[in-house]
């Protein structure tokens, strides 16, 4: 506020001007009206940093405008998307709202400091300015996200994943050439709004299909997914005569973790599992959740041998976790010496098709389970097992 009173004393406000924030403020109202539901929903999924687009505008006008209108334009733009895009959903709230205006505005008039040092709108202005919003918009947002939620903070949930601020960078780079076509062909600004739609549809359909495809508790494939990819590895590996190691991962007493702790810590148990999961399977890897405290993975190109070797480190880091969580009566407690019962098959060694190899491998759970669980069973091993 100050930053603006300060400014509206001392810089004045020509035609030019208000020629400019009447077109980016007609332009931003109408791509808002343009973009109404897909925002709406983009807001109502997005489950960390949202990235709602407004820097396109906020930009040019850090880089063309006195403070004072940059404000103004701020205020404007996120009082619009209140009441037309987030009207009645959670983020809409009017002191979320407020906050948001807020670090925006402030990291718009932070990259139009640039132009004290460089008042030519050169490239290097520009980009220059471009990295000074995306910086201090990151740490605005990341820090108010942040104290709103200490306890439960992460370095994702408060700055965004690579795909969030890979489109907040897209969008200023946008913005960035709305500089340029202000300053020669103010007209021209218009054709900014279809490119601004089909990136935020884009990205809409990307979140439905993650959602439609992801576990959300655990952020594995969920079973659907899962199978659908294991049918076109096991097609694969015919066609080209390869093979592939398959394991389930069935956790030891996981019921007593929901009835002594309660079903929230043992979702807690589920995610710490599938983290430990994720880090010893390589990026190529199936892993997947087949529902209650069932794992599954299938590992392209390898041997039955090193897929027992990689459930052994999966069986021993999950034997070694200690899970921070809180009991129903929101209690801490630390969660400990949690074990899985692993089964491993492969193909073709197993069966001809997935539900013969993974018959093979829950066959192996329940071997692994019998002979005192918390260890991995091979199902060449079968005969052995049953014996003891």
């Amino acid at each position: 506020m100050g930053w603006t009173a300060v400014a509206t004393v001392t810089t004045p406000v020509t035609l030019k001007h208000l020629g400019i924030l009447g077109l980016l403020g007609a332009l931003a109202l109408a791509q808002t009206e343009v973009s109404r539901r897909i925002e709406r929903q983009r807001r109502i999924l997005s489950d960390g940093p949202h990235m709602n687009m407004t820097s396109v505008w906020l930009l040019p006008a850090a880089l063309l405008l006195p403070t004072q209108l940059v404000t103004l334009l701020g205020v404007t733009l996120y009082v619009g998307l209140a009441l037309r895009s987030w009207s009645g959903t959670r983020p809409g709230q009017p002191h979320r709202v407020a906050a948001n205006a807020t670090s925006a505005t402030l990291s718009a008039c932070s990259a139009g400091l640039v132009t004290l040092y460089s008042p030519e709108l050169s490239v290097v202005t520009v980009s220059i300015a471009v990295l000074v919003y995306f910086v201090v918009n990151a740490a605005l947002t990341g820090l108010g996200l942040y104290l709103a939620n200490p306890a439960e903070a992460t370095v994702e949930s408060c700055l965004g994943g690579m795909d969030d601020n890979l489109l907040e960078l897209s969008t200023l780079c946008v913005g960035g050439l709305l500089v340029m076509v202000l300053g020669h062909e103010p007209l021209l600004s218009v054709l900014v709004i279809l490119p601004l739609y089909v990136l935020q549809r884009s990205v809409l359909i990307k979140r439905l299909e993650e959602l439609a495809t992801t576990d959300q508790k655990t952020q594995l494939l969920n079973a659907t997914t899962w199978q659908d990819g294991a049918q076109r590895e096991i097609s694969r590996a015919q066609r080209e005569n390869g093979s592939f190691g398959a394991m389930m991962i069935d956790l030891d007493h996981f019921k007593r973790v929901n009835d002594t702790y309660g079903h929230l810590a043992g979702d807690d148990v589920l995610k710490a599992v599938a983290a430990v999961v994720k880090q010893e399977t390589r990026a190529h890897d199936l892993v997947g959740r087949f529902g209650g405290e069932e794992f599954v993975a299938l590992l392209p190109s390898t041997s039955k041998e090193d897929a027992i070797v990689t459930a052994e480190r999966i069986r021993q880091r999950v034997s070694e976790l200690i899970i921070s969580t809180t009991t129903n009566a929101g209690a801490a407690v630390d969660i400990e010496r949690q074990t899985a019962s692993i089964g491993v098959a492969a193909y073709p060694l197993d069966g001809s098709s997935i539900e013969e190899v993974m018959a093979s491998a829950d066959a192996a759970v329940y071997a692994a389970k019998h002979g005192g669980r918390n260890r991995v069973v091979g199902s060449v091993a079968l005969p052995e097992m049953a014996a003891a």
